[in-house]
């Protein structure tokens, strides 16, 4: 007699282990016809989420997801030997990474074996202080600092410095990387960590943001204010970055991807109406998305011909 599929998958969870599943009476060729359906997504090697639950998040809740399928799959919640660092610590800090890709990061005290990890996993072998490890979201992690600086070390200049923007923001102590930076002399990537923290500003508040200011620097025009305020008619309007003497201001588009929400038709419209006001007030504004990011010429056109029109 063969075994009757189940009608739906069990309740109370959203993530299960091979086991798990087979334990609540699904066998393999089900598990087969519910990944080709969409009910469920293969995670990885063992490992599967609900289909509508990995549908409905947004592209960094899936990059953490990707780390609790990794715990789940492996067990790692139980595990003292590993903790999580690089860019997956990062994503459980909850800091901003750009064009940085889903691999998760491990460390642990003994090199691990050649095959006791996936392939989308990167082992480092290091000692790690009690001091340096905490938890997030249940998962073992290294400390902020450490974060920062191991992901530093690996990341480009501008992805540094946009982790290091938020990371500040967040409360990351600049003393701890300062010493950080001087224990790690002469080290491959210090360069960058040291560059990126002595540039960052934790006023940026997205990657965009930070991207800009260091387009504006790198271009040599003169440095704006950041989260500049201004009295309108219609309330308070907080520019990303302005030159308030010129009453130019400058509005980066783009930061819904990287926050948990999502401007509402009316608050778009209130913003509107301040931006209005602002103008009304004499105001000059800029507003650019991330494709001006990378059309360099046409952006340093147009910053130059405002703040000339407004000089």
């Amino acid at each position: 007699m063969t075994n009757k599929t189940p009608r739906e998958l069990p309740a109370g969870m959203d993530l299960w282990r091979t086991a798990e599943l087979e334990n609540a009476g699904f066998n393999t060729r089900n598990i087969g016809a519910m990944v080709r359906s969409g009910e469920l997504v293969r995670m990885r090697r063992g490992c599967y989420i609900r289909g509508s639950v990995w549908a409905a998040q947004k592209p960094w809740v899936q990059s953490r997801q990707r780390i609790a399928a990794h715990a789940h799959g492996t067990l790692a919640t139980s595990a003292g030997g590993l903790v999580y660092s690089h860019t997956s610590a990062a994503r459980l800090h909850g800091l901003f990474l750009w064009n940085v890709d889903d691999r998760i990061h491990i460390t642990q005290k003994a090199p691990p074996s050649p095959v006791s990890h996936g392939r989308d996993v990167v082992p480092h072998t290091r000692l790690v202080d009690d001091a340096e490890v905490v938890q997030r979201g249940g998962l073992k992690c290294t400390s902020l600092e450490r974060t920062v600086v191991d992901c530093c070390l690996m990341l480009d200049y501008r992805q540094s410095l946009i982790l290091m923007d938020h990371a500040l923001r967040l409360g990351a102590s600049r003393r701890k990387l300062l010493e950080a930076c001087e224990d790690l002399r002469g080290r491959n990537g210090v360069t960058s960590l040291r560059r990126a923290l002595k540039n960052a500003d934790p006023r940026s508040e997205s990657p965009g943001e930070t991207l800009t200011r260091d387009l504006i620097g790198r271009l040599r025009i003169e440095s704006p204010e950041l989260q500049v305020e201004v009295p309108t008619v219609e309330g308070r309007y907080r520019i990303d970055l302005a030159w308030r003497e010129k009453k130019v201001a400058l509005e980066f588009d783009g930061k819904v991807k990287y926050f948990d929400f999502a401007p509402t038709e009316e608050v778009i419209y209130r913003e509107r109406q301040r931006e209005k006001a602002l103008i009304e007030q004499g105001w000059t504004v800029i507003r650019i998305t991330w494709r001006d990011l990378f059309n360099e010429q046409e952006f340093k056109n147009r910053v130059l011909r405002a703040l000339r029109w407004a000089a």
